[in-house]
């Protein structure tokens, strides 16, 4: 069995096949984790999670903001935006059930026998490995659980800004989420910096890309989200997955055992 991790596939399924057909891919004797985003932005979002579903435990997925924001249509009273291709989904015939498959996934993902961890946007150098899939889990209940309306009905938001454990309810799980999905910049003391989206080089004072901020431990951290890197964060310990795709860049998948990537251009 081979494990590979994708970036930001964003509605793009036939580059996705594309990339699978690049190793043989097979959910018989390989997996495939998904870095956030499977939908969105991109011309197929129906299809793209109509087959990640397909693939049942041969899919290990993590939940990106935009996938929450489908989420948040369908069940906390949202609207969907100029830009968002999720239509095809909200009008589907099986939209219930890929609704509750998505709402059953995760927003953090530890594999401690490789010593790795993936959640869509990131894992603030604030948390342990042990606290941040803790925290995931907690929300992870919420999305999956009766509280689900109310949780996406009040998910939007930048506030609060930074962690602290006297926080409870939605300020709370708003800022897990937050993390989780939306993190690029931060300060040292874990406050969020969420309106800046551009390369790391435009980082506001007194922020820095997340993945600059040193861990007390070595676990290698898979994300996607921030397609402006291009897939570069100087450092090993941080993969960037996200090559933008749905922008016309590249859609990237990387073998979890050998590190090597694997590329389709969009």
């Amino acid at each position: 069995m081979t494990d590979y991790a994708i970036g930001d596939i964003q509605g793009c399924y036939d580059r996705l096949r594309d990339v699978l057909a690049k190793v043989d891919f097979s959910p018989s004797r390989d997996r495939l984790w998904v870095a956030g985003d499977l939908i969105n932005r991109g011309p197929s979002s129906l299809a793209t999670l109509r087959y990640i579903e397909s693939l049942g435990s041969s899919a290990v997925v993590v939940l990106g903001n935009h996938d929450l924001h489908l989420l948040a249509v369908a069940l906390g009273g949202h609207q969907t935006r100029k830009k968002d291709t999720l239509s095809d989904i909200l009008d589907a015939p099986d939209r219930d059930r890929l609704i509750v498959w998505l709402r059953q996934q995760h927003l953090c993902i530890h594999d401690p026998d490789r010593n790795l961890i993936m959640a869509h946007a990131g894992l603030p150098h604030i948390w342990s490995v042990d606290r941040a899939m803790s925290f995931a889990r907690e929300v992870e209940a919420v999305i999956a659980g009766d509280g689900a309306g109310e949780y996406f009905t009040h998910m939007y938001g930048n506030q609060p800004e930074c962690w602290h454990d006297a926080l409870a309810g939605m300020d709370r799980w708003r800022i897990i989420t937050n993390y989780f999905t939306r993190m690029r910049f931060i300060a040292e003391d874990g406050t969020l910096e969420l309106a800046t989206k551009e390369s790391e080089d435009s980082a506001p004072a007194g922020f820095a890309p997340w993945f600059r901020f040193s861990r007390q431990d070595d676990v290698q951290v898979l994300f996607g989200h921030w397609a402006a890197l291009e897939g570069r964060t100087g450092h090993d310990q941080f993969v960037a997955l996200d090559t933008g795709c749905v922008w016309g860049g590249a859609l990237t998948m990387m073998n979890l055992d050998t590190g090597e990537k694997i590329h389709c251009d969009c």
